[in-house]
């Protein structure tokens, strides 16, 4: 029997009360959490099998959610239909979102394959997960914290993806390419200075990625993203 560490299911998932989340008969969710090798506290929900044969290692997928959601969206619909397919599966909070540890709403590329990769740890742990065939599943941003992940980590034999979104690129480019070289390097530039800001015991300025206020130039992406 592996050994999890649990943490409280009315904290953990509210999907337990909602009735718009998707819920199968034959699919039993777990809390779980589990450390990353930064040291901190990923939670997340193993999906596998109602009465599961503990003798039969199946093969399992890391299920990723899309930029800026957390496991509830998305990731624990596709984790549930995977299980139904005969899948067990994790879904996870990335660090600094949902519950999962951290500065809440950081956006961090160099913890994120991490994560990931811990996750296939944790799977690995269970007696009914078959190590030599575990994968991952990206959906939308998630998609290239994913692919970082199964470049490093060879566990992961096999990757898939939904909505597939190169993240890395509109940050460069902005979106549909609106952003120009020289706009980038401002961005970079007041970054740096606000570095020294914080040397000098400034107030630190974050910024959250999306609008606060909608204007008449707002753009459908921008409202879709306002909305939600």
């Amino acid at each position: 029997m592996a050994l999890t560490t649990v943490v409280p299911t009315a904290a953990q998932n509210l999907s337990y009360e909602a009735d718009n989340f998707y819920r199968s008969e034959y699919v039993a969710i777990q809390p779980i959490s589990f450390e990353t090798k930064y040291n901190t506290t990923i939670v997340g929900n193993l999906f596998s099998r109602n009465n599961i044969s503990r003798s039969v290692s199946s093969p399992a997928v890391v299920v990723g959610h899309p930029m800026g959601a957390v496991k509830e969206q998305a990731a624990n619909l596709y984790a549930a239909n995977l299980v139904e397919q005969g899948f067990a599966t994790v879904t996870l909070d990335l660090p600094f979102w949902g519950r999962s540890e951290g500065l809440h709403n950081l956006v961090s590329p160099d913890f994120y394959p991490e994560a990931c990769s811990a996750a296939v740890d944790h799977l690995g742990t269970y007696n009914f997960v078959d190590r030599e065939r575990i994968g991952a599943l990206g959906i939308c941003g998630s998609v290239r914290f994913i692919i970082s992940a199964a470049r490093i980590d060879s566990r992961i034999k096999a990757v898939a993806t939904s909505a597939l979104y190169d993240m890395g690129a509109v940050n460069r480019n902005g979106l549909r390419r609106s952003q120009s070289v020289n706009e980038r390097r401002e961005i970079i530039a007041e970054a740096s200075q606000r570095r020294w800001a914080g040397v000098d015991d400034a107030s630190l300025e974050y910024a959250i990625g999306t609008l606060k206020n909608l204007t008449s130039d707002s753009d459908v992406v921008d409202r879709d993203f306002f909305d939600y």
